[in-house]
């Protein structure tokens, strides 16, 4: 029988490398963290070493396809596939920060939607059966799909939207967000809300998708809010630690064999919450 093996992106630090940290004390299998910068990644192997895990590294830029192309081309080769896949590669622009909007719209949308859809896409078909894919999403996806207007919540919360219709509505936002339109559109004024809201509904969209494709294999892909965590990216004054966070992404990522449920939802406390 083949190794079984757990990929996590933008694992160096934060809720990444929690979720690195619980899957090598839980995981049967090998651990991947993973990172855009060698040098980062291989220091946060070192440091969970210290701790007596044993996490492997592989290089992964989720904003370069070639990238993920290596990855995926490499996890198949030496296990057949994967196990288990987590996305959690995400940017945030701080508090404060004065990047202007349609920049940040851009930004933002490339890495937690389009680039995170890019690694769902070449690693769809190497996700083993019986396989767990968690994408990392936040509540503010949520609040965001309430600030949307009637029309796009109803499209939003729709059993029939397609993946390339939410790719259309995502690049919408954000060519209007760069004329200035988004909010007449009956857009939030939020582009990593609406990264979030574009991430979750296509958690939705997919598992519909394992649903027809792969009936029997038993696959199990559901989005996720961490909740508000002491990271960079969640600031210090956040309320829980990175390894809180780490609980609700990884209780995914170990859903039981032969577990039917949640499949397609968004689960925050490991409880499926509204959408």
């Amino acid at each position: 029988m083949s190794t079984r093996v757990a990929v996590v992106t933008g694992s160096n630090k934060g809720i990444g490398l929690a979720i690195v940290r619980e899957l090598c004390k839980q995981f049967q299998g090998d651990v991947y963290l993973t990172a855009r910068q060698v040098g980062r990644g291989q220091a946060a192997v070192e440091s969970l070493a210290s701790e007596g895990l044993k996490p492997l590294f592989h290089q992964l830029d989720i904003d370069d396809v070639n990238s993920i192309t290596t990855a995926a081309a490499f996890f198949k080769d030496k296990y057949g596939g994967v196990d288990v896949l987590i996305n959690n590669a995400g940017i945030a622009f701080g508090v404060g920060d004065t990047t202007p909007f349609p920049v940040r719209a851009e930004v933002t949308l490339k890495t937690n939607f389009f680039a995170t859809r890019d690694m769902l896409t070449h690693f769809w078909q190497i996700i083993k059966a019986g396989g767990r894919v968690v994408n990392v999403s936040s509540a503010l996806s949520s609040s965001a799909l309430q600030q949307c207007s009637s029309e796009l919540q109803q499209r939003f919360r729709s059993e029939d939207m397609t993946e390339d219709e939410l790719v259309g509505l995502m690049q919408r936002f954000v060519d209007e967000a760069k004329r200035g339109e988004h909010k007449q559109d009956g857009w939030p004024d939020t582009a990593y809300g609406v990264s979030k809201l574009g991430l979750t509904t296509l958690s939705m969209i997919l598992a519909r998708r394992l649903s027809k494709e792969r009936p029997s294999d038993g696959i199990l892909l559901n989005s996720c809010c961490p909740g508000w965590v002491r990271t960079d990216m969640g600031t210090m004054a956040a309320h829980k630690s990175p390894d809180e966070g780490a609980v609700t992404p990884v209780y995914l990522a170990l859903l039981p064999p032969g577990a039917t449920e949640p499949q397609g939802k968004f689960v925050s406390e490991k409880e499926v919450q509204p959408w």
